[in-house]
């Protein structure tokens, strides 16, 4: 299989390429491409940082990044990269997002990567690159998953007032305490917090206590655990909560990755 090492992804001679290479737990470097990505955990979970947030991306998901967003990936495990780079991304999304691997895409992503980025300009891998190019837009239009994306606020003062949040998903503190330390009206900061990520702040904490659950998960730690850590203090409220996220269990997301991380 060809592994990134071997040519440079962004001047490969083939417009769209699929790589697959086995990573390291760690933080990688930030970086951009000139080339729109596709980035699928095929084995593992791994957290995808850009300005605007977070994204989270369990099994069956990935990341789409639009070209010269800058982006690092990490992972508290080893993992599986298998990446699609494309070179002409019109009609594609223009903003980052989680979205789903259909069992077709996850397949055609499989049988792309063994051909890397020198494959021949006529033949089967070439075929198949044009299927995975006309599956691409069905996939990323219309299968987006917002639960697993966790917006940056742009106002400085919003980003004060949720730092202790980000911090610590268990933090304590009440909202209208957060808001005042940071100089702001709880009225005022949930009016533009609103307006800057879609979220209101209490369903941003949430969201950040959700995320942190499901990379703890990743690590083997009970659900129980888990509840506590990042600040529920019972179980079943924990377990409703994260249903209702992601549509299954967290003992349930917990058997998934444990089979395929």
């Amino acid at each position: 299989m060809p592994h990134a090492a071997d040519f440079d992804p962004d001047t490969a001679p083939r417009q769209t390429m699929v790589l697959s290479v086995p990573y390291k737990p760690g933080i990688g470097d930030w970086h951009a491409h000139r080339r729109a990505q596709l980035i699928h955990a095929s084995e593992g979970v791994v957290t995808v940082q850009t300005k605007s947030g977070h994204w989270v991306v369990p099994p069956q998901r990935a990341v789409w990044m639009p070209p010269g967003e800058r982006h690092c990936v990490s992972s508290r495990r080893g993992y599986q990269l298998t990446t699609v780079y494309i070179g002409r991304s019109a009609g594609l999304p223009t903003r980052p997002a989680v979205v789903a691997v259909s069992a077709l895409l996850d397949e055609l992503l499989k049988a792309a990567a063994l051909a890397g980025g020198k494959y021949p300009r006529q033949g089967p891998a070439a075929r198949l690159m044009r299927v995975l190019l006309d599956q691409l837009p069905t996939e990323l239009l219309t299968h987006e998953i917002p639960s697993l994306h966790l917006p940056e606020p742009r106002d400085a003062r919003l980003r004060r007032m949720m730092a202790p949040v980000l911090a610590d998903p268990a933090c304590p503190t009440g909202l209208a305490e957060l808001a005042a330390a940071a100089g702001l009206s709880m009225r005022s900061a949930s009016r533009m917090f609103l307006m800057e990520t879609g979220l209101t702040p209490g369903d941003w904490r949430t969201q950040r206590r959700l995320l942190s659950a499901l990379e703890a998960l990743i690590q083997g730690e009970s659900v129980t655990q888990v509840a506590l850590a990042v600040g529920y203090q019972d179980t079943s409220s924990f377990i409703a909560v994260f249903r209702r996220a992601f549509g299954v269990t967290p003992g349930s997301m917990a058997k998934v990755i444990g089979a395929t991380g």
